[in-house]
C-alpha cells in the first residue's frame, strides 16, 4: 500500500497537483508504522510545498496554460510538454518568480528540468542573470547543468562559465552547447550506431535503451577531459567506447556483463585494454549520477 501511495503522489508532483500532493502528505503522516525517514521525507516534502505553493489544497500553485486535473502525465510526449512550454501565456511577475523559483527548488528533477524548458521563454531582464548565478554557484547534478546549459544558449546567451563536473573544473562556451544529438561530435553517433547493431541481434529492445543510456552519458560528461579526449574521433575511440557502453548497458539491465564476450566482440585487444577499461569507468561514474544517487536534495 505504501508503494502505492508513493507512485500516486509522484504522479501528482509530475503534474502540479501540489494541492492534491499536500493533503496526500498529511494523511501519510497520520499513518503510524511506518519507517522514520519516510515521515523525515514527507515532513521536509510538505514543508517545501507549504511554502512554495500556499493556498488551500485544491491544486493551487500550477502555472498558467497548465492542466491539473484527470490526466495521466504518463501519455504525454515530450514534443506536447515542450508545446506547453512555448504556448503564449501572460508573463506577468508572478509567474516569471514562480518558474524561477521551481527551476532552483523544486524537490522532484523532472519539474526543474521543465522550469528550464519554460526560462528559455521568458521575457525578463533578471532571467539570464538568475540562471548563470544558480548554474555557477550551486552544486547540481551535471545532467541538471548540461539542460541549464542548454537554456541559456535558447536564450541567446553568450560567454563562457566555469563550472565543477564529475569532480573536475571546466570552462564552457555557452554558445556551444549542443541542443541536440546532431550537434554532438560525429564520433557519438558512430558509438551509438555501433552498439545498436550490435545489441539489436541480442534483445530488440536493447537498441532503445542503449540511445537513452548514451544520451545521459553525454550529458552528465559534456565539457570533462573524458568527453574531449573521446572527440578524437578515431577507430578506436569508437571500440573502445563502444564496448564500453554496451558493457554498462547489460550491467543496467541484466546486473552482470561478461566482459570478455564484450571485448572480443568490440575487437578490444590487449593494446586496447587500459582506453576500454578507462571508458568503462568514465561510463559508469556517469550512470551513477544519473542513476539519481547524487540529485541534489530538496
Amino acid at each position: 500500500m505504501l508503494d502505492q501511495y508513493q507512485v500516486q503522489l509522484t504522479r501528482m508532483l509530475e503534474s502540479e497537483r501540489y494541492g492534491e500532493a499536500k493533503s496526500l502528505l498529511r494523511f501519510l503522516l497520520q499513518c503510524q508504522g511506518e519507517d522514520k525517514r519516510h515521515y523525515e521525507e514527507w515532513t521536509n516534502l510538505l514543508s517545501w510545498l507549504e511554502m512554495a505553493f500556499p493556498g488551500p489544497d485544491d491544486g493551487y500553485g500550477a502555472l498558467p496554460g497548465d492542466s491539473l486535473h484527470g490526466e495521466d502525465t504518463e501519455e504525454e510526449t515530450e514534443d506536447s510538454i515542450r508545446q506547453q512550454t512555448i504556448a503564449p501565456v501572460q508573463q506577468d511577475k508572478a509567474y516569471v518568480e514562480q518558474v524561477l523559483y521551481i527551476m532552483q527548488h523544486h524537490p522532484v528533477v523532472d519539474q526543474q528540468i521543465l522550469a528550464l524548458e519554460r526560462a528559455a521563454h521568458l521575457e525578463h531582464p533578471d532571467v539570464d542573470e538568475t540562471i548563470i548565478n544558480w548554474l555557477t554557484k550551486q552544486e547540481l547534478h551535471p545532467a541538471l547543468q548540461f539542460k541549464a546549459l542548454q537554456c541559456l544558449r535558447r536564450r541567446g546567451v553568450t560567454g563562457r562559465v566555469m563550472l565543477e563536473r564529475l569532480g573536475e573544473t571546466v570552462d564552457l562556451e555557452i554558445e556551444r552547447t549542443p541542443l541536440s544529438m546532431g550537434e554532438f561530435p560525429d564520433v557519438t553517433v558512430r558509438i551509438a550506431e555501433r552498439v545498436e547493431s550490435v545489441t539489436e541481434v541480442i534483445d530488440s529492445t536493447m537498441p532503445h535503451f542503449a540511445r537513452e543510456l548514451w544520451k545521459e552519458t553525454l550529458q552528465c560528461i559534456y565539457g570533462t577531459s573524458a568527453y574531449e579526449r573521446m572527440a578524437a574521433d578515431d577507430d578506436e575511440t569508437v571500440d573502445c567506447y563502444a564496448a564500453a557502453l554496451h558493457q554498462t548497458l547489460e550491467l543496467s539491465l541484466y546486473g552482470r556483463s561478461e566482459d570478455d564476450q564484450v571485448r572480443d566482440t568490440y575487437g578490444i585487444t590487449d593494446a586496447l585494454r587500459f582506453r576500454y577499461e578507462q571508458a568503462c569507468r568514465n561510463l559508469r561514474h556517469a550512470s551513477h549520477f544519473h542513476r539519481g544517487r547524487d540529485w541534489n536534495e530538496p
